[in-house]
């Protein structure tokens, strides 16, 4: 799906957002329905760390607050959506480009809404890797978003 001018404005604004600025990635693309996100981050002097690879800080903060913003605006303001843990696994170290490609099926939103609704708050883990241009993970990721069906807040 290409991107929207709505998306891509979207994109604009995250990519200043001074806290996402900071870790040197920048987000390239973001489906008109948020359903896909893809992410780049660099080897440059501002992500290399004391031994010449990207620093680990940059690594996850490229994709830390993706899938949350992509449930936010995938599920709307009748859901409340929080990132809840994380666990990182370093794998091997970034010594160029890596990207990483974020995805939603339209089905697995639906089913966490609905699961949302009826038991009011749950819990979901998505996976999601860096990668260099050899298709080499450097950093798996799993990510926990909570999300809570907001019933009498008044946004339903």
């Amino acid at each position: 799906m290409p991107e929207s001018w709505a998306s891509r404005f979207d994109r604009w604004r995250l990519n200043w957002f001074p806290a996402y600025r900071a870790t040197g990635a920048r987000i390239t693309y973001i489906a008109d329905d948020w359903l896909e996100v893809r992410v780049r981050l660099a080897l440059n002097w501002r992500t290399r760390n004391y031994v010449g690879t990207i620093f680990g800080g940059s690594l996850y903060g490229a994709v830390d607050p993706i899938y949350m913003v992509m449930l936010i605006r995938a599920l709307g303001p009748a859901f409340v959506v929080w990132d809840q843990a994380a666990t990182i696994r370093f794998l091997r170290p970034g010594r160029s480009t890596l990207r990483a490609t974020f995805r939603l099926e339209p089905e697995q939103v639906a089913a966490i809404a609905a699961d949302a609704r009826a038991q009011g708050r749950v819990s979901r883990d998505f996976e999601i890797a860096l990668v260099d241009a050899e298709g080499r993970v450097c950093l798996a990721c799993t990510k926990t978003i909570f999300i809570r069906h907001a019933t009498g807040s008044g946004r339903d």
